[in-house]
């Protein structure tokens, strides 16, 4: 497969998480209304999703490990695609609760998986350029999605957004199925049941650099679940814009985030992944500190926005690079690595950020979570990451499976 269309096939599967929650963060405010739920409650509907694609890893990882990249891979698009018709059609909210939830399970192959591919293909400062590539498709959902729901809502209410995601999951049926080639051979697939997994497991679960970047995504989790789940309410709420104008906000926030992954692709040989990823994670805790500092200060839109577009450019810079870092020691094992990446990033945040919510959906607890959370995660990647990527070689070698 070459690398323009491996690009252009994993983005567009590793899109199932921007598509599962993106597409209707516009009508969270509305579906709130229309169930007669508090705005929390209405939040719990992305997050019960986030768990989901979280939880739902730690099962497709392994198996892709174990059977191979595409047959998981199709069922679980498929899966996708029938609990979005689910949702569609709930009648109240417990239901849709359930179906959400479903869907995430469902949806996390396509998250997974794509990055196992990814990880199958490429290695060290190749493998974070391909995933910095992979932004500009991958990110071009939540730029679009957005958008979309936005116009989406002035002729259809939330239940025809969720029609719509599942035609867009008979989609990627298609692409799975016919566009992706099985890159994991059988001779690099376990085949000894649960003691093998257990072993691919300890593995993972024993190597410092792994554990070091797993503990920085989760923190890095919880921030940036605190802006997607609360960013509706903050600016259509506090800030009064339209769910049209919002979802151009949340766009053009999208857009910094695959810039941040462009100059992340273009400066990691001379920076080293290790590098390029504490820069990212650095500045991402400066950018979250500037936004509690004007959202203290009761600054207006504009700088709110701007404040938020810098968040999502250093996350974009230290994304590619954190994966890369993890799974550098992981080759045939990469399902297994990236379930645990992708299941501490969105259930971790998926749990805080509707927690906090609690407090008030403002732009005060908004900003003092992500910052409090991008704090921590640039502690430790400066405290545990950095010394372990130093110890292992990593920052200067291109490792292959």
């Amino acid at each position: 497969m070459s690398t323009l269309r491996a690009m252009v096939v994993l983005g567009l599967l590793e899109a199932f998480g921007p598509l599962s929650m993106d597409v209707y963060m516009p009508q969270l405010p509305q579906l709130a209304d229309g169930f007669g739920i508090s705005d929390s409650l209405a939040q719990a509907t992305m997050s019960v999703c986030m768990i989901g694609l979280g939880l739902g890893q730690l099962v497709a990882g392994p198996l892709s490990d174990r059977f191979g990249r595409r047959r998981p891979l199709v069922i679980g698009v498929t899966a996708f695609t029938v609990f979005s018709a689910v949702c569609a059609i709930a009648p109240t909210i417990e239901i849709l609760l359930a179906a959400r939830l479903l869907q995430g399970l469902a949806g996390s192959a396509g998250i997974v998986i794509s990055l196992a591919v990814a990880r199958d293909m490429f290695s060290g400062i190749d493998l974070s350029r391909m995933l910095s590539m992979l932004v500009i498709v991958s990110g071009a959902a939540p730029v679009v999605a957005p958008l979309i729901g936005g116009q989406l809502a002035l002729i259809m209410d939330w239940r025809g957004i969720f029609w719509v995601l599942a035609g867009v999951g008979v989609a990627l049926v298609v692409v799975a199925g016919r566009a992706l080639p099985e890159t994991l051979p059988a001779a690099r697939r376990h085949t000894g049941g649960v003691t093998q997994l257990g072993e691919h497991v300890a593995a993972v679960l024993h190597d410092r650099l792994f554990v070091a970047v797993l503990i920085a995504g989760a923190a890095s989790g919880v921030g940036f679940f605190s802006y997607l789940s609360m960013s509706s309410f903050v600016l259509e709420n506090e800030y009064t814009l339209t769910p049209q104008f919002f979802s151009f906000v949340f766009a053009l926030n999208a857009v910094a985030n695959i810039g941040g992954g462009q100059v992340s692709r273009l400066i990691v040989r001379r920076m080293s992944p290790r590098g390029v990823y504490l820069l990212g994670v650095t500045a991402t805790a400066v950018a979250t500190a500037l936004f509690a500092v004007l959202a203290l200060a009761g600054a207006g839109l504009v700088g709110v926005t701007l404040s938020l577009v810098l968040f999502m450019f250093c996350a974009g810079l230290s994304g590619p690079n954190g994966s890369t870092l993890a799974l550098a020691h992981h080759g045939a094992r990469a399902g297994t690595a990236a379930a645990f990446m992708g299941m501490a990033m969105f259930t971790v945040g998926a749990v805080v950020s509707p927690l906090v919510a609690l407090a008030g959906s403002t732009s005060i607890v908004m900003a003092s979570t992500m910052a409090a959370a991008s704090l921590v995660a640039a502690l430790v990647a400066w405290l545990a990451v950095r010394p372990a990527a130093r110890s292992t070689d990593v920052a200067s070698t291109v490792l292959h499976p």
